[in-house]
């Protein structure tokens, strides 16, 4: 069972239908929609801010969430999908993203919806990603635009992929 603990006296709560690793470690002021999923060794850390998580939202083997005390909570929206090692620290990810792999957002940052962050990005403080983009790069940098229907194709697909995955470790 996944370290689920209270800070200051406040639970994480969860939505229906949600997936949580056995090593996952969920604390504080952490509030996650419906079909969600953390994975292995992922750290979901609401002891200093709060961070509200909106459904179909897989956090990925590895991967840390967390926000900076009294300056910047975390908001992630639907079909969000933060991959293995990535951080999200202290942001605002909108509808229909990807993190990929070690990639890092920070604090203040936005990510519009239908965005996909490359592979071992950095997102800097207060930079904001415009939606129907790719960024790539230390610092990210936008590299081309995508359309809409195919981002909401890949997005959704991983998100709804990782719905399914979840439900192969609940049987």
């Amino acid at each position: 069972m996944a370290l689920i603990k209270p800070v200051k006296g406040i639970e994480p709560q969860f939505g229906d239908n949600c997936y949580l690793s056995e090593n996952a470690v969920i604390v504080g002021d952490v509030v996650m929609g419906n079909d969600c999923s953390v994975w292995f060794h992922a750290v979901i850390r609401g002891d200093v801010n709060a961070i509200r998580m909106g459904n179909k939202v897989n956090v990925q083997d590895g991967a840390i969430i967390h926000c900076t005390y009294l300056k910047a909570p975390t908001t992630i929206g639907n079909n969000v999908s933060i991959g293995h090692r990535a951080i999200v620290h202290g942001c605002t990810l909108h509808d229909n993203v990807l993190v990929g792999m070690g990639a890092i957002v920070m604090d203040h940052a936005v990510v519009e919806e239908n965005v996909l962050i490359a592979a071992g990005a950095v997102v800097l403080e207060n930079s904001r990603l415009e939606a129907g983009h790719i960024y790539a790069g230390v610092p990210a940098k936008k590299i081309k635009a995508i359309s809409p229907e195919t981002f909401k194709d890949t997005i959704e697909r991983i998100a709804n992929n990782y719905v399914m995955y979840a439900g192969w470790f609940k049987e």
